[in-house]
């Protein structure tokens, strides 16, 4: 007869080895993707044609009269970008737009590298560094591609072969391209965004953390929350992840340039 713990350590290890596969095969079903690196172009360019169909949900701010609002965006996303730690920060288009929505603290990314920012959220805060790190924040749902993973899980391949073939139907594309605009992301993609607006500040003068001074000022506001809310509805905790990651990277910049948003807010009449 076999002493007990011979018996029983090959079957800790047969149960350790099957949870170590489950775990991995769940990673995997959360990160599959059907959708190509293109595909990701190509939709993002029919959400943002979409977009501007759509003044009434959608109200963009035009860039005539607003010139000096849309090279400051501009310049924050490009100081991003250049930060050399975006996934496909060359292959996609990278667009920023401005909404017109004073009510609204949001902002949105969809494939392919297409950027909205509400007016609401840029009165709201307070510094410019908060505004990279939510504008961050969206870079990295699309660089990551999170739109294009959530969307293979919520449609299906029969949806997805439609959109990315040609066999579309036109109420269902504009439905599926506008519902990204308020799509909602998992925890674990909410974390990553999070996580990944603090290495893109890293290496620059702005505050790594910045992000974190938007759930410091959202903590308690009433009404209904913004979208970053939506799956991880603890500000509390982000912000600890936030600015624990920015000290785990040593992240050394602490400019604020709040005297620079301030000439921003004012001008966004």
């Amino acid at each position: 007869m076999f002493p007990k713990k011979i018996i029983l350590l090959p079957l800790a290890i047969a149960f350790t080895v099957s949870i170590s596969l489950q775990c991995s095969a769940q990673k995997r079903l959360r990160d599959f993707n059907l959708f190509t690196i293109e595909d990701d172009k190509a939709i993002g360019m029919q959400v943002s044609q979409e977009i501007e169909r759509s003044p009434a949900k959608f109200p963009i701010l035009p860039e005539k009269g607003n010139e000096e609002a849309y090279k400051y965006l501009r310049s924050l996303m490009n100081k991003l970008l250049q930060s050399g730690k975006v996934a496909h920060a060359k292959d996609f288009a990278w667009q920023v737009k401005i909404i017109k929505d004073d009510k609204t603290l949001n902002a949105f990314a969809v494939p392919g590298g297409y950027l909205y920012v509400y007016t609401g959220l840029i009165k709201f805060l307070d510094s410019e560094d908060q505004l990279a790190g939510v504008m961050g924040h969206e870079i990295a749902h699309a660089a990551l591609r999170h739109s294009t993973k959530q969307m293979t899980k919520l449609y299906g391949l029969d949806a997805v072969r439609q959109l990315v073939t040609g066999r579309k139907d036109a109420k269902m594309v504009e439905q599926m391209a506008l519902s990204l605009a308020s799509l909602k992301f998992s925890r674990k993609h909410e974390a990553e965004a999070d996580e990944h607006s603090v290495h893109y500040l890293c290496g620059s003068n702005l505050n790594a953390a910045g992000a974190a001074g938007f759930f410091k000022k959202i903590k308690g506001k009433e009404g209904t929350p913004p979208a970053f809310l939506s799956t991880h509805p603890d500000p509390g905790n982000r912000v600890k992840a936030i600015e624990y990651k920015a000290q785990e990277l040593n992240c050394r910049g602490d400019d604020t340039n709040k005297a620079a948003y301030d000439k921003i807010k004012k001008l966004l009449k």
